[in-house]
C-alpha cells in the first residue's frame, strides 16, 4: 500500500514527548523534607502563565476559524457578513493585544538585562 504525501512528510518530522507537568515541583528545591515551601509558588505561577498563554492562542485560533466559517457561509447576507467581520475584527484585536503585551514585557526584560524569560517567576530570598 503506497504512502500518501502527507504521511511521508509527517514521518520525517521528529517526535517529541508530551509531559503533563511543565515544571516539576521536586526539581526546584521547593519541597523540603516533603513539605512545600514558598518557592513552590514560583513553579505554580510559571505553569499558570505558560498554560494561560496557550489557552489564549487556542481561543484566538478558534475565533479566526469561526469568523472565517461565518464569512464563507454568509451567502452575501449583509447581516451575517457584518457578524463575521465583527468576529474577525475582535480576533485581530485580541491577537494584537496578546502579542503587544508579550513584546512589551519581553522588551522590558531585555532592557533590564534579566537572565530569565518573562514566563518564569522568581521570589527573591535565600537560596540554599
Amino acid at each position: 500500500m503506497p504512502l500518501s504525501a502527507s504521511s511521508r512528510f509527517f514521518s520525517l518530522l521528529p517526535s517529541f514527548s508530551a509531559y503533563a507537568q511543565i515544571e516539576s515541583l521536586e526539581g526546584n528545591s521547593c519541597v523540603v523534607d516533603g513539605v512545600p515551601t514558598l518557592k513552590c509558588l514560583e513553579v505554580v505561577f510559571s505553569n499558570i502563565l505558560i498554560l494561560s498563554s496557550g489557552l489564549v492562542v487556542l481561543v484566538l485560533f478558534i475565533m479566526f476559524v469561526v469568523g472565517s466559517f461565518f464569512y464563507l457561509t454568509s451567502g452575501g447576507d449583509p447581516e451575517r457578513v457584518k457578524k463575521a467581520q465583527g468576529t474577525l475584527k475582535y480576533a485581530l484585536i485580541g491577537t494584537a493585544l496578546f502579542l503587544g503585551s508579550y513584546l512589551i514585557l519581553n522588551a522590558i526584560n531585555i532592557l533590564l538585562g534579566l537572565e530569565h524569560s518573562i514566563l518564569e517567576f522568581e521570589i527573591p530570598g535565600d537560596t540554599p
